[in-house]
């Protein structure tokens, strides 16, 4: 603060920054920060699961299921009648890790029978059911 004398004529508007309200503040939030930061300290003790960056290698089989034009289905290269297809799917779906369907079909078969097929694999539990196409023959 400027003191000045009394008797001086001329009154002048002094710039000076009044820093009391801006010292109570910090002192405010000094206090504040005492009272809380022994709270961010507490914890509480858990035994989380130890994760490890190692990828997973194991790779679940694939069933390559083939469509053929006139309707003849195919298990992995092997011809299979219609009927027992529901069955094969089951056990399949009861594996640890479950196998993956990859679906090959002629480029004329109806998607009815792709759609027959793909409705009894999700019917028995099979979940993951995948499309196998060829780019190159177009």
């Amino acid at each position: 603060m400027s003191f000045g004398s009394f008797n001086s004529q001329h009154h002048q508007a002094k710039a000076e920054i009044n820093v009391v309200p801006l010292v109570d503040v910090m002192l405010v939030l000094l206090v504040i920060f005492i009272i809380t930061a022994p709270l961010l300290t507490h914890s509480v003790k858990i035994d989380l699961p130890k994760a490890s960056s190692t990828p997973n290698i194991t790779k679940p089989e694939h069933i390559e299921f083939a469509i053929r034009e006139d309707g003849d289905l195919y298990w992995n290269g092997v011809l299979i009648p219609k009927e027992t297809l529901a069955t094969r799917f089951a056990l399949e779906a009861k594996k640890e890790p479950q196998p993956e369907l990859h679906i090959r079909a002629d480029r004329l078969v109806h998607y009815e029978k792709v759609a027959q097929v793909m409705a009894a694999a999700a019917k028995t539990g099979l979940l993951r059911i995948g499309f196998v196409s060829d780019p190159a023959s177009e």
